[in-house]
C-alpha cells in the first residue's frame, strides 16, 4: 500500500461535502498540474490511503483519512464545457488529466493542523512542509503516515 495526501479547499470541497456523498465515495476531479496528475495516472492504487487536508483556509490541517477506490482514469470534467475543469485542449483519445474515486474512511478524531505538522522533527522531508510545496496530490512514506496517525490522539506538544 502507498499513502498520499491530497489537499482541497474546504470551501469548494472538504470533508463535509465528502461525507454528504452516496457512500461517501467521490471522483477526485480537476486536478490540473502535470506531476500531481502523473502520480494520479501513474502511481496511485485501489487500496492505498490518503489523509484528506484542508488548505487556503483559517487553519489548514489533516482532518480524515480516504482509500482510493479505483485507480487513475481519464478525468471527464476535461471533455465538459460546462465544467469548471473544462480544458479546450484535452482530447478523449489521449486524456491530458486523470483523476481517483476516493471514499471516506473516517475523519480523524481530531483536526492536526498544519503549525502543529510543522513542529514535529519525526516529519521531516514531509513534501506538505517543504518551502513552497504546493502540489495537490503528494505521496506520504510510511514512517510520515504513521507518525500523523500518532499525533491523532497525542494532542499538539512537541
Amino acid at each position: 500500500m502507498n499513502y498520499w495526501l491530497l489537499k482541497t479547499e474546504p470551501s469548494c470541497f472538504g470533508l463535509a461535502d465528502l461525507q454528504q456523498r452516496p457512500n461517501q465515495r467521490e471522483p477526485w476531479d480537476g486536478v490540473r498540474n502535470y506531476q500531481a496528475r502523473n502520480l494520479l495516472r501513474d502511481a496511485m492504487r485501489r487500496g492505498d490511503q490518503a489523509f484528506l487536508y484542508h488548505s487556503s483556509c483559517k487553519i489548514p490541517a489533516v482532518v480524515a483519512i480516504v482509500e482510493i477506490v479505483r485507480a487513475g482514469h481519464p478525468d471527464p470534467t476535461a471533455f465538459d464545457p460546462q465544467s469548471r475543469h473544462f480544458d479546450p485542449a484535452s482530447d478523449p483519445a489521449a486524456p491530458r488529466w486523470y483523476q481517483v474515486d476516493i471514499q471516506l474512511i473516517r475523519p480523524l478524531r481530531r483536526p492536526i493542523s498544519l503549525t502543529e505538522l510543522r513542529q514535529r522533527p519525526e516529519l521531516d522531508g514531509l513534501e506538505l512542509l517543504r518551502r513552497g510545496s504546493r502540489l495537490s496530490v503528494q505521496p506520504v512514506a510510511e514512517r510520515h503516515w504513521h507518525a500523523i496517525m500518532a499525533l491523532e490522539d497525542a494532542g499538539n506538544a512537541p
